[in-house]
């Protein structure tokens, strides 16, 4: 059963005016450009019983009334465009005027509390939904016309996990494993890899964007995995150009793009026994680079809004491969409100 927000009351409208005027504008572009009610459709199934479902017998489960859809997706949005953990995001609705009105809530009503919202986000990972919100939202964004079909940009990022501490075992020697008998409290899905010659410890996010940085597909893996292993994947829709950085360039590829007639637009390496790159290379590496300079900015957007240290929040590949998806979910739609409020600004400018 889904709870009712209450009606907006006399209290609600003296108050509409109050809060941040630049809170309020942005909650106004997104109320314009989200379809929270197509997104929540998508999802419809995620408070269905789960024994109910499996064997489709007996009524389901009791309990209290359920938050809507529509108003946990709106708070999961905000959590993400805010960079809020859940007690924040709970503090931040009992405590900010223009997120209760986005959200739905009237200040009669009650707020979604952080154990609330995190059993939210563990019913879309128990059922896969973080694909699906992306996809419906890249679906949406297909059909306004907001994502290019002139070529895909391909690169991973790093995202980091806290290292952890070494266990003490019950005879001091601070070796073992399990819990209380030594071993390590860093998270056992991250892994360890070297990048420039610097050690990281955590995933890789391995992406596809179009030539204006909409994220279009994506493979959230542990660090370990090389960023040219997903290529293959992501580039699999591609019939114009690909753009990637030269740990993606092999022989093979090259002549398996071009095979699909796909234009390979992947960086120049050195080779074996070549001491520098040519002039033709570097100048093909030049005009490259700008155009793959796109990629780059969802990365910036969803890490400055992780925890302080720009480190993943969870322990755990499939916590973290939904936390993306949900970051990649509110960049997408932000970065779609940049281009139409460019693009809206263009005629006026004339």
């Amino acid at each position: 059963m889904e709870r009712v927000n209450r009606q907006p009351t006399f209290t609600d409208w003296a108050v509409a005016d109050l809060g941040s005027p630049r809170a309020r504008a942005f909650f106004d572009r997104c109320r314009d450009t989200i379809p929270f009610e197509q997104l929540a459709a998508s999802i419809a199934d995620v408070f269905a019983d789960d024994a109910h479902d499996a064997d489709d017998a007996g009524p389901p489960a009791g309990g209290r009334p359920h938050w809507s859809v529509v108003t946990m997706l709106k708070v999961v949005f905000v959590q993400k465009c805010f960079g809020l953990s859940d007690p924040m995001a709970e503090e931040m609705l009992l405590d900010r005027i223009s997120f209760r009105q986005f959200v739905g809530l009237s200040l009669d009503d009650e707020t979604p509390d952080h154990s609330t919202i995190s059993r939210f986000r563990d019913r879309l990972r128990r059922r896969g939904h973080g694909s699906t919100l992306f996809d419906a939202a890249l679906a949406h964004l297909r059909e306004r016309g907001l994502v290019l079909n002139a070529g895909t940009l391909i690169d991973a990022t790093i995202i980091e996990a806290p290292r952890g501490q070494r266990r003490r075992a019950e005879d001091g020697t601070g070796t073992g494993s399990g819990s209380g008998s030594g071993g390590s409290t860093a998270d056992p899905c991250a892994s360890h890899c070297v990048k420039g010659n610097r050690p990281y410890f955590g995933y890789r996010a391995h992406t596809a964007a179009d030539r204006r940085g909409i994220l279009t597909d994506f493979v959230y893996d542990t660090a370990c995995v090389s960023e040219h292993e997903h290529f293959d994947h992501l580039a699999r829709h591609e019939r114009r150009v690909v753009f990637a950085d030269s740990g993606c360039r092999s022989a093979e590829r090259l002549e398996r793009l071009r095979a699909r007639g796909v234009t390979p637009a992947l960086c120049h390496r050195r080779v074996r026994g070549q001491k520098e790159l040519s002039a033709q290379q570097r100048r093909l590496n030049r005009l490259i680079a700008p155009i793959r300079a796109f990629v780059e900015h969802p990365y910036g957007w969803i890490k400055g809004r992780l925890n302080q240290r720009g480190r993943c929040r969870y322990r755990g590949l499939a916590r973290n491969a939904l936390d993306f998806a949900l970051s990649a979910v509110a960049y997408n739609f932000c970065r779609a409100m940049s281009l139409i409020a460019t693009a809206t600004a263009a005629p006026a400018a004339r």
